[in-house]
């Protein structure tokens, strides 16, 4: 006997009458379209071809593909975290740290400035720029004191006086003379008594020059004016400034031989030394090591006054290097370990060339003679004269005519050495040694020398020839003054050059 059909419930029964209506409601609205056109279309049938026409039709409608346009894993068919896709990823570091490597290696040929050129205008020997130079006449302007009557002493009063009449170029504001791309790590005006040009290195090897005696862009601009009917003249005029791209890396120093005063070196991080004639535009390399790929970057560069055929050089893995010029690049007299840490500034007597100074990162000023040179490998090294620690690293160590050493520390101090006259009387087979009380200083002057990450290392700078007979150096601020001291550390006056507004400041 059947069993009787389970009784549907009410909702069961309501819910069920529902879904008809709704297909049939469907099924309506289909039929309507339908008729009116809106309805989906049958796909017309095609007349059946056989397979060789087929082939054909293929080969015509075929396009050539250059390449594919992605390259992706995926579509190389590379799995991924695969042994293919993890030698895939080490394959493409690999080209990319070389392609770096290659941007960041020196180039050894010589290097004309037509094909250097990155900003301003090009190399122009018969227009505004340097052609002919006579011998060196190496003098530098100082600046004064704003209050002058505030000094007692006569002399300093007058040079105080004097030196407050200077005034910012008026050619153009500082803010418009950028002169190189980057951050300025070296910087010098080119001893030429009739031009004040400026040169300046920067973080990625740019040189920039600028000529301070062109005719301002301001009084170019009114002749322009005036010679303009209409007098709509309205374009700004910069300042002409050339860039060229001498190195691959910081230019770190820059020196004008005494001997040829056609002749500017720079020395780069790139580990090579150049040397720009500004007569024929070309820069040579005079030093570099044989192996292209060697990164041992050069702090400081200087050629003896008494011999323009050696040029010494200093690194920052603690090396001084002297060089024959009259050999090959890459062939070095004599490589000297002088530190374990690097090597931040160097200089040489400029009477007694063979009296060395360096300033370390381990903190110290040391004195050498060079004439006497003893020991073997990495202990050779020339007889050391004098030494004295600081609390910090030493930056700079720089000297001047009289035989002064001033430099620079991270202990917010500028010291100024003075040397016996037992060190450069004293013959080669015997070179003299200070004692520690004679290597004291004899000034130290509160400066601060906290330049920070973004800040080029602050560094003394002597007056090498000044014709009032006072021994000057000059040294940046970080309150934006340029602060000037003779050899005692008599302050003769800081130069505010931050708003460019030419006021003279005290030091504080």
């Amino acid at each position: 006997m059947a069993k009787p059909a389970p009784e549907i419930s009410d909702y069961e029964r309501a819910r069920q009458e529902k879904i008809a209506k709704n297909q049939a409601l469907l099924q309506q609205l289909q039929l309507d379209a339908a008729q009116t056109g809106l309805g989906p279309k049958k796909k017309a049938t095609k007349p059946t071809t056989t397979t060789a026409s087929k082939k054909r039709k293929r080969e015509t409608e075929i396009k050539k593909e250059d390449g594919p346009r992605r390259t992706s894993a995926r579509l190389q068919g590379i799995v991924a975290d695969s042994e293919v896709a993890r030698q895939k990823e080490e394959l493409d570091t690999t080209a990319f740290h070389e392609e770096q490597k290659a941007k960041r290696q020196r180039v050894s040929a010589d290097i004309d400035l037509a094909d250097a050129l990155v900003t301003g205008k090009n190399w122009n020997r018969a227009g505004n720029w340097l052609s002919a130079v006579g011998p060196a006449q190496p003098g530098e302007r100082t600046f004064s004191a704003h209050d002058v009557k505030d000094t007692g002493e006569k002399e300093l009063r007058e040079v105080r006086a004097r030196m407050s009449k200077l005034a910012l170029w008026e050619g153009a504001e500082p803010n418009r003379i950028k002169i190189t791309p980057e951050r300025i790590y070296s910087l010098g005006f080119h001893p030429a008594s009739d031009k004040a040009l400026v040169f300046a290195g920067d973080k990625l090897g740019n040189l920039g020059l600028f000529d301070a005696s062109q005719t301002s862009p301001e009084k170019v601009k009114q002749e322009a004016d005036d010679a303009d009917e209409d007098g709509d003249v309205d374009d700004e005029i910069e300042p002409a400034i050339s860039t060229f791209k001498l190195h691959t890396r910081t230019i770190s120093a820059l020196h004008f031989p005494s001997h040829d005063p056609t002749a500017l070196l720079t020395a780069s991080y790139d580990s090579s030394i150049r040397k720009l004639d500004l007569t024929t535009s070309k820069a040579i390399e005079l030093y570099a090591p044989s192996d292209r790929s060697a990164d041992t970057p050069i702090s400081g560069v200087e050629i003896s006054r008494s011999d323009p055929n050696l040029l010494h050089f200093t690194t920052l893995e603690g090396v001084f290097g002297l060089h024959d010029l009259r050999t090959k690049p890459h062939e070095t007299v004599e490589l000297l370990y002088l530190s374990d840490k690097k090597i931040g500034g160097m200089s040489l007597h400029p009477a007694y060339p063979h009296l060395l100074a360096t300033a370390s990162l381990d903190r110290t000023l040391k004195i050498w003679d060079l004439r006497k040179i003893t020991g073997k490998g990495d202990a050779r090294a020339p007889h050391l004269v004098a030494e004295h620690e600081s609390r910090l690293s030493v930056s700079h160590a720089a000297f001047n005519g009289a035989g002064q050493i001033a430099t620079a520390s991270y202990d917010d101090t500028v010291k100024i050495h003075s040397l016996p006259s037992e060190v450069w009387d004293s013959k080669p087979s015997s070179p003299y040694s200070m004692t520690p009380e004679e290597i004291k200083p004899t000034t130290v002057v509160p400066h601060n020398n906290q330049t920070g990450r973004w800040v080029t290392i602050l560094r003394a700078q002597w007056q090498l020839q000044p014709q009032d007979g006072i021994q000057k150096f000059v040294i940046g601020n970080m309150n934006r003054f340029v602060d000037i001291y003779d050899a005692w550390a008599v302050w003769w006056g800081g130069y505010h050059g931050g708003s460019g507004c030419g006021d003279v400041s005290s030091y504080e």
